[in-house]
């Protein structure tokens, strides 16, 4: 024993102790890598990601904060601004009722024409005159006004229908070879 060293000298079994943790803790790292490291390793990615993104946002946001200043140091350039947005907005406003004026009035003129289509079709039939001709002579009439203007839809030829007048799926008629019927109820008759 020498007094010089101030203190006991390690024995064998302190330095098993830190031996057999530092075993333990190596085999707990082990295995914990073994089942898990994928799972880590992707864990670890997203997080540099996430790290990434937020300090690139953090980054770019002083950048608009200076702007931001910028428009509140100057009041008279929000006062133009918001000036300039009011009479954009009173420009859409005027375009858009023009437009709702003139379809009114394209919506009158039609009324109009109509009435004067059945006034003349009740003349023509009070005076004993067949109203089918004139009807067709005004209906040209309007149908070469609505070539100019898209607001009447043209009328289409006449086709042959599809099925006749009195077919209805849901009542069992008309309908050709394909019928269903119940079958007959009670015991089977197998006897």
């Amino acid at each position: 024993m020498e007094l010089g060293d101030g203190g006991p000298a390690p024995g064998p079994g302190q330095t098993a102790l830190g031996r057999g943790s530092l075993e333990f803790l190596q085999h707990t790292v082990c295995s914990l890598l073994s089942s898990y490291g994928w799972y880590i390793l992707l864990a670890a990615v997203v997080i540099y990601l996430l790290v990434q993104k937020v300090s690139r946002s953090l980054a770019a946001r002083p950048s608009s904060q200076p702007a931001a200043a910028d428009a509140a140091v100057e009041p008279d350039v929000v006062v133009r601004r918001q000036e300039a947005l009011a009479a954009a907005r009173l420009r859409m406003q005027e375009e858009l009722n023009a437009q709702a004026e003139r379809y009114k009035e394209k919506q009158r003129q039609l009324e109009e024409e109509k009435r004067r289509q059945k006034i003349a079709m009740w003349e023509s039939m009070q005076e004993g005159k067949s109203y089918k001709g004139n009807l067709k002579l005004n209906q040209q009439e309007v149908e070469s006004g609505a070539s100019t203007s898209s607001a009447v839809p043209k009328s289409k030829p006449n086709k042959k229908p599809l099925r006749g007048g009195g077919y209805n799926p849901l009542s069992g008629e008309g309908g050709g070879t394909c019928s269903w019927r119940p079958g007959r109820r009670g015991p089977s008759a197998g006897g």
